[in-house]
C-alpha cells in the first residue's frame, strides 16, 4: 500500500476506549485547524462501529462547532439514541480539551427495495487524460506564500482530476459550478462501512470553494476567513473509494458571509452514489484587519 494511503487508513483505525467511546488521531495538513472531512469521517466511523453492518448508513447531518487542534487526538462519544426494527439512529460528539468541536447525527436502515429514480450524470470527459491535481500544484507552487509550499506539494492519498482546471491562487470569477473526478490512489481492502466513512472524508475537499468561485476568492487571501459550518450527506448506492468518482458541486446562493453548496457524487458508470450539502463561512475582513 502506498505510504499516503497507509497513513490515511491509520487515521481511520479508531482506538476503542470504552463502550461507545473511541479515539482518533489528528493530522496537520497546512490548515489552521484539523481538516473538517477528517473529523466527519472519523465521527461517522465511530457511530458505525456501534451498528450492525447489515444496516448501512443512509444519511448524516453535522455541525462544526469549534476549530480542531491537530496537536492532540480527538475523542468520539457515541450516543445510541434508537435501535428500531428498520432504522437505527446515532449521535456523536467529537471532543478535544474537554469541549465538543463537532456534532454528528447519523441514520442507518435495513436494506429494502422500492421505487427508484436518480438524476442523470453530467456529460463530461472521463478522468483518463485529464491532468491531476499534483501536476497542477507543482506548476503553481512558486506563486504561493513560503509557509504553504511544503504542505501544498506533499503527496496525498486522494487524487483529483478537475474537468475544468482552475487557478486556485489567482482565480478569475466564474459560475459557481465544479466538476472533478477523484479516487484514493491505492486499493482499499475494507468494509462498505469504511468506504462510506472515507467518502465523508473526501466530500469536504473543495466543496466550500464552489461558493467562492463567482467572487474570485481563495483560501490563502489574508483578508478572507473561511470555515465549514455544517455538512450533510445522503448515501444512495454502493461504490468503491479507490475507483473513479465524479463530484459535481454547485452553489445557488451566498450572502450574510455564508455560502451554500450542494454536491452529487457519481460512479463512472453514471450511478448516483451520494448527495452532499454544506454551508460555509465566507467572511471578508478589511484589508488592513487580521482574520480571526
Amino acid at each position: 500500500m502506498k505510504a499516503p494511503v497507509r497513513e490515511l487508513m491509520d487515521l481511520f483505525d479508531l482506538e476503542p476506549l470504552e463502550n461507545n467511546l473511541f479515539r482518533g488521531q489528528s493530522q496537520a495538513n497546512g490548515q489552521r485547524s484539523v481538516f473538517g472531512g477528517l473529523v466527519a469521517g472519523q465521527a461517522l466511523l465511530a457511530a458505525s462501529r456501534t451498528v450492525p453492518e447489515e444496516r448501512p448508513v443512509h444519511s448524516l447531518h453535522a455541525y462544526f462547532l469549534r476549530p480542531g487542534d491537530f496537536n492532540v487526538p480527538i475523542v468520539y462519544d457515541v450516543d445510541r439514541i434508537r435501535d428500531g426494527k428498520s432504522f437505527t439512529t446515532r449521535r456523536v460528539n467529537a471532543i478535544q480539551h474537554g469541549r465538543p468541536i463537532f456534532s454528528l447525527a447519523a441514520s442507518y436502515q435495513v436494506e429494502e427495495s422500492g421505487a427508484s429514480h436518480q438524476a442523470t450524470m453530467p456529460e463530461v470527459p472521463g478522468p483518463e487524460g485529464l491532468e491531476n491535481d499534483e501536476a497542477i500544484r507543482h506548476k503553481l507552487v512558486e506563486r504561493l506564500p513560503e509557509q504553504y509550499r511544503q504542505d501544498f506539494l506533499t503527496e496525498r492519498p486522494v487524487e483529483f482530476r478537475p474537468v475544468t482546471p482552475l487557478d486556485p491562487i489567482s482565480p478569475e470569477p466564474k459560475a459557481p459550478v465544479r466538476e472533478v473526478w477523484f479516487r484514493v490512489i491505492d486499493r482499499v481492502e475494507a468494509s462498505p462501512m469504511m468506504h462510506r466513512a472515507l467518502l465523508a472524508y473526501c466530500s469536504d475537499f473543495g466543496l466550500m470553494g464552489t461558493a467562492m468561485l463567482p467572487h474570485g476568492m481563495n483560501f490563502w487571501q489574508a483578508n478572507v476567513q473561511c470555515a465549514s459550518i455544517d455538512h450533510a450527506m445522503w448515501f444512495h448506492n454502493d461504490f468503491r473509494i479507490d475507483e473513479w468518482l465524479l463530484y459535481r458541486s454547485e452553489s445557488p446562493f451566498a450572502g450574510g458571509s455564508r455560502g451554500i453548496n450542494f454536491g452529487a457524487i457519481y460512479r463512472q458508470d453514471g450511478t448516483l452514489v451520494a448527495s452532499v450539502a454544506q454551508e460555509g463561512l465566507m467572511r471578508i475582513h478589511p484589508s488592513d484587519s487580521p482574520t480571526g
